[in-house]
């Protein structure tokens, strides 16, 4: 430890090579063990086999570099019943960080074992357990209990499969404290390294890296983080840092929802995303958007910055219908949207200003019973109107595709043509008026008695 208070670390031969070439043992012997069955009790007897080798070495050569376990008190911890609780108060902060370190800890690694191992985690039962270990444990003051990444490693590679194995470790351990603590004293402190660096390096799962980078850029920055924070900061970190980062990536995917322009496939009724399916073709004067997300005060913002961005945004050349210089009807799918709350309530309202003082028309299409429900209660089933709220995006389509038709007609012929004009000025009116009935547009249209609204206009809200 330097004077600023920083502990330094040395770099010391001696203990790296020692530690190097028990690795290196190890890996063979599991090595030798997964690949010829007849050798599959070596693989059990690696840790043990590392631990003869350093103690052995360390008893004939004495080498002053190297460092060791060191006297371990013999026998067992004693009984005892806390008799005050004067610290307890002062103890509450840390024993909640403790706790959820631990938590995480052991769902962690148990998570990463039963991934290896292919059988289903139960972490209600994990924590069950380990609350009652730290409980009895408790009684005599024991360290707190977790699932420990190392310890879980090596009783992995070392073949346990069962429950049986922890009661069989505990059996040894108390021996072991009992009777031979003074053989632990020559145990150099890099061979302990060595087995949990072997064990650990099962745990690493290189092919999930390279996965997550083909799939998901963000998974893979995520994995990519946890890992070097708790390569260089330690497990506690590092967990709490992996947690932190997905919470945050959650909550941007919240803010910012998938929203999708939608256009209608060629001689059908359904309407599916233009940039999905560029067949797909959009009207004139309507825009057609599906929200992919519940829309509540942390993603409305984002929403209505979007609709506006596809008022502006849409490719005319995939529009069809009457030819009108701008957007008449905004029309929300909203099959998607499972909640809605008293925030986006009231930004829905004001944007329903802003497109009313512009001449535009929203739509609804297809809410839920909830969502329904918390629009009517705001009032804002009225206050766009009944007659605009629809079962089907086509439904929605065919009402604003009559309107657009009514306007284009009204601002192309404001005034009917005299009686005595040419006949062939007649003539050129009515088939400019074939031309734009909405009966003619696609196949597949259909009548106003054939549509299907999602609220009478004579109920009562």
């Amino acid at each position: 430890m330097d004077e600023g208070g920083i502990f330094l670390l040395q770099f010391s031969w001696p203990p790296f090579v020692m530690g190097s070439s028990i690795l290196a043992v190890l890996l063979f012997i599991k090595h030798l063990g997964k690949s010829r069955k007849q050798f599959g009790f070596l693989r059990a007897a690696g840790p043990l086999t590392a631990v003869i080798l350093g103690t052995t070495f360390v008893k004939i050569f004495h080498p002053s570099s190297i460092s060791l376990v060191g006297e371990i008190p013999q026998g067992l911890p004693r009984f005892s019943i806390p008799k005050g609780f004067g610290y307890a108060k002062s103890l509450i902060p840390t024993a909640m960080l403790i706790t959820g370190v631990a938590i995480l800890e052991s769902v962690g690694i148990a998570k990463a074992l039963a991934a290896k191992n292919g059988y289903e985690l139960d972490s209600s039962q994990e924590l069950l357990g380990l609350g009652l270990a730290n409980i009895f444990g408790s009684f005599f003051s024991a360290y707190p209990a977790t699932g420990s990444f190392s310890r879980s490693a090596v009783s992995n590679e070392s073949g346990a499969k069962t429950g049986l194995s922890g009661i069989i470790t505990g059996i040894i351990m108390g021996c072991a404290l009992l009777f031979l603590t003074p053989l632990f004293e020559y145990i150099p402190l890099c061979s302990l390294a060595a087995i949990v660096i072997s064990a650990v390096m099962g745990l690493v799962d290189y092919e999930e890296a390279f996965f997550l980078w083909r799939v998901d850029k963000k998974d893979f920055l995520l994995w990519t983080i946890t890992s070097a924070t708790t390569l260089f900061l330690g497990i506690e970190i590092g967990v709490l840092v992996g947690v932190g980062a997905s919470i945050a990536f959650v909550i941007s995917e919240s803010a910012n929802p998938h929203t999708a322009v939608l256009g209608r496939l060629p001689g059908t009724t359904v309407y599916r995303n233009i940039q999905q399916y560029p067949e797909a073709y959009t009207y004139n004067g309507i825009v057609m958007v599906r929200i992919d997300a519940p829309i509540y005060f942390a993603n409305i913002s984002y929403i209505k910055d979007r609709l506006r961005e596809y008022e502006l945004g849409v490719d005319k050349s995939t529009r069809h219908g009457p030819e009108v210089e701008r957007i008449y009807f905004v029309i929300l799918e909203m099959s998607p949207v499972t909640y809605i709350d008293s925030s986006a309530v009231q930004a829905l309202k004001d944007l329903h200003q802003e497109y009313k003082s512009r001449d535009i028309q929203i739509a609804i299409s297809n809410p839920n019973r909830e969502v329904l429900l918390t629009l009517t209660k705001a009032g804002l089933v009225q206050l766009i109107g009944k007659e605009w709220y629809f079962v089907r995006m086509h439904d929605a389509v065919q009402v604003c595709l009559q309107h657009v038709r009514s306007i284009n007609q009204e601002t192309k012929h404001p005034d009917p043509l005299p009686v005595d004009e040419p006949d062939i000025f007649r003539r050129l009116l009515n088939q400019i008026e074939e031309d734009l009935s909405v009966a003619k547009l696609e196949s597949g249209d259909i009548t106003d008695s054939q549509l299907e609204p999602l609220l009478s206009r004579s109920q009562k809200s």
